[in-house]
């Protein structure tokens, strides 16, 4: 299915009131296609690739770090990449790691979630359960994710 057809769908499934930098939407996982959720083989937590302690994606690496300046909520290149929920409030940032890990960020530094960077779209929490998936528009990028991952990031 072309990713636009599939990013279509995702946003069929649930109201956008308005679309930010990064709009964080909360899905019901089993009405997404096959391709996008869990059970396809490339988004599986037990994919090596997509476990949180994969190298790239571990929070023993300092790319991934609340630490790294890269990752910090005072560093001004993230308050261009804030999520946003459905109605404008704010729930965290992302930052993408030298290595192509996106790294998901509640409003406090806190790192939520992680997509790794080659092989899927799927999101996953820090103790590595799938969380949703993300895609890139032209306004900004797309999350879709589970209502246990948007209770990670908090009110």
């Amino acid at each position: 299915m072309p990713r636009p057809i599939r990013l279509a769908i995702v946003l069929a499934l649930t109201p956008l009131a308005a679309l930010a930098d990064a709009a964080l939407i909360v899905i019901d996982r089993t009405q997404l296609p096959f391709e996008l959720g869990p059970g396809h083989p490339a988004n599986t937590p037990a994919r090596t690739g997509n476990q949180p302690n994969a190298a790239a994606n571990s929070a023993g690496n300092t790319a991934n770090s609340p630490a790294a300046w890269e990752n910090r909520p005072s560093n001004p290149a993230n308050e261009a990449r804030l999520i946003f929920t459905a109605d404008g409030e704010v729930r965290g940032y992302y930052a993408p790691s030298a290595a192509g890990v996106l790294n998901l960020f509640d409003i406090s530094g806190r790192r939520i979630a992680y997509r790794p960077a080659r092989g899927t779209q799927s999101l996953f929490s820090v103790q590595g359960a799938w969380c949703g998936t993300v895609d890139q528009t032209p306004e900004g990028l797309v999350m879709a994710v589970t209502p246990q991952c948007a209770a990670l990031f908090g009110n």
